[in-house]
């Protein structure tokens, strides 16, 4: 799940939970509201781990795990 599909839960949660005055019989509009909320919160804290630990931009490994870093000079004629 991303980011943007946890934020979506979360919104539509938020507005289930807050905005929402109807009454069903069977169905509690707003526990379904608090349940879509905590599963974006708990979607975005995974996508955010899962973000973090494949690096980032600029950060490369070897196939060895280990970190190379290249610098290759300009030739001057």
């Amino acid at each position: 799940m991303g980011i943007v599909i946890s934020l979506l839960l979360f919104a539509v949660g938020a507005i289930m939970r807050y905005a929402v005055t109807v009454q069903g019989d069977g169905f509690d509009v707003h526990t379904t509201g608090v349940i879509l909320m905590l599963v974006g919160v708990a979607g975005a804290i995974f996508s955010a781990i899962n973000w973090a630990s494949w690096g980032g931009i600029g950060h490369r490994t070897a196939a060895g795990g280990t970190t190379e870093t290249v610098i290759q000079e300009r030739e001057v004629r």
